[in-house]
């Protein structure tokens, strides 16, 4: 059975009216009232995970090195990258690992793995939460992150509606033996619903009308998928199969980057991502620099140590 925990747009729209609210919940939980996210003692993920991309759609090669560089990205062994990076970001979220075992903390690689091209739409385009798990399900069914990405044009149960993306977790049988693998679904809303799951690159629905951001990879639709999928990856390897760390009930979690929605910088408050760096020459905004000279905005992290969001800047 697998257990999921949604990037709920309401959450972006409920920071805009100076709440917080829990990811597939009403729930709203004020900034000063954060309290550590209590460990489970279920299993965190370890050793050498690959992170599998399945492209349901049509993606340009463009938009595919977006999400495949910040995969390699985090990597503290990847090639350089510039300060502050998106190697350092990801040192937010093993300070959990440490937390939860800190005589023997598990030790956790990710790595690239597999990219699958779906491109002619063999399940349609308009899918139901099976259908993306069976999506992800032609990753690898071990030692696996699965992330499905749909394209503009695929509508997604509750896409748009009430979430911008999930992770979950399902069980396999390999080689004989039960198994489980994690997956991330997050969707391109440049079509549907930039308003709901792009911002800040995009001109929310609702609330304060402040102008848009610039995004760091000129792609408002993908720039804002990798804001969603930053951070369900922080919430995958701290809580993979619906019992690591969380607050709140199991059905309705809140993780290590829901705890934190809508803040990307130093001074966010409710309809402003914060203090963030300006590229001179685009006029983009992001906090992070990957490989290749990437430029990506993620998002804060709690801070298991200081009971706070991280930022990187």
């Amino acid at each position: 059975m697998a257990s999921h925990h949604c990037f709920h747009v309401t959450s972006l729209l409920l920071v805009l009216f100076s709440a917080f609210s829990v990811c597939c919940a009403s729930r709203v939980l004020a900034t000063q009232d954060l309290q550590l996210l209590r460990y489970h003692k279920g299993a965190l993920l370890q050793g050498s995970i690959s992170i599998n991309l399945i492209w349901y759609g049509n993606f340009k090669p463009s938009q595919r090195a977006i999400v495949s560089d910040f995969i390699v990205s985090l990597s503290g062994s990847a090639a350089t990258q510039s300060n502050p990076s998106v190697a350092t970001w990801w040192k937010g979220v093993e300070k959990y690992y440490h937390l939860a075992n800190s005589k023997n903390p598990s030790s956790l690689s990710l790595h690239l793995g597999k990219q699958i091209l779906d491109e002619k739409y063999s399940l349609g385009k308009s899918l139901s939460e099976k259908q993306v798990v069976q999506l992800a399900s032609k990753g690898d069914q071990k030692n696996a992150i699965n992330v499905v990405l749909t394209a503009s044009d695929v509508t997604v149960s509750g896409f748009c509606v009430n979430r911008c993306g999930t992770h979950g977790s399902k069980s396999s049988v390999v080689k004989g033996k039960n198994q489980k693998f994690a997956y991330i679904w997050v969707g391109n809303s440049e079509r549907q619903c930039p308003g709901y799951c792009a911002w800040p690159f995009h001109q929310p629905i609702y609330g304060p009308q402040n102008p848009p951001l610039g995004s760091p990879n000129n792609d408002v639709g993908m720039d804002g998928a990798m804001t969603v999928l930053s951070g369900l990856l922080a919430g995958t390897a701290t809580n993979p199969f619906g019992n690591g760390f969380y607050q709140g009930p199991a059905t309705a979690p809140l993780e290590a980057s829901s705890a934190c929605p809508g803040v990307y910088g130093k001074g966010a408050y409710p309809g402003y991502a914060g203090d963030l760096l300006l590229d001179p020459t685009t006029g983009a905004s992001y906090n992070a620099h990957g490989v290749n000279d990437r430029k990506y905005l993620l998002p804060a992290i709690y801070d298991p140590s200081t009971s706070k969001c991280s930022t990187l800047v």
